[in-house]
């Protein structure tokens, strides 16, 4: 695949990696928080769809091909340091977390506690299968 010369404006960390935040389209809320390789974010563009770049399992990642929930991607923009993105999603199945939440920060910090603040919409268990290790 040949890398088109938008790539090498993006300011790609020691590993190759950019950090980007998936947003929706419509609402402005922050959905998830990963990491891309040049081929993750060069498919993102060609196929609109999000790619990433798992550190945990070191392959490219197609948002969605286990789960389903894919992320159909309306706009790549990068910050004015060149370092981070903004993937602009319309969330597939409206589940982005692999705990089968909405977003994956469902966590708010209250009285020095991390109070769970979001509802499971499915249970992981029938999105991914029993065995299924994240």
């Amino acid at each position: 695949m040949s890398h088109p010369l938008w790539l090498d404006e993006i300011q790609w960390d020691d590993k190759g990696l950019v950090p980007v935040i998936a947003q929706d389209e419509t609402s402005g809320r922050i959905m998830m928080f990963a990491y891309a390789n040049r081929e993750a974010v060069a498919l993102t563009a060609e196929r609109h769809t999000a790619h990433y770049w798992t550190r945990s399992r070191q392959k490219l990642w197609h948002k969605g091909e286990e789960s389903g929930h894919f992320q159909h991607v309306s706009a790549i923009e990068l910050d004015c340091d060149g370092d981070v993105l903004i993937y602009k999603i319309r969330q597939e199945g409206g589940i982005a977390c692999h705990t089968g939440r909405e977003s994956c920060f469902f966590r708010t910090l209250q009285n020095g506690q991390w109070i769970v603040s979001e509802a499971v919409l499915k249970d992981p268990k029938s999105i991914y299968g029993a065995n299924h290790q994240h």
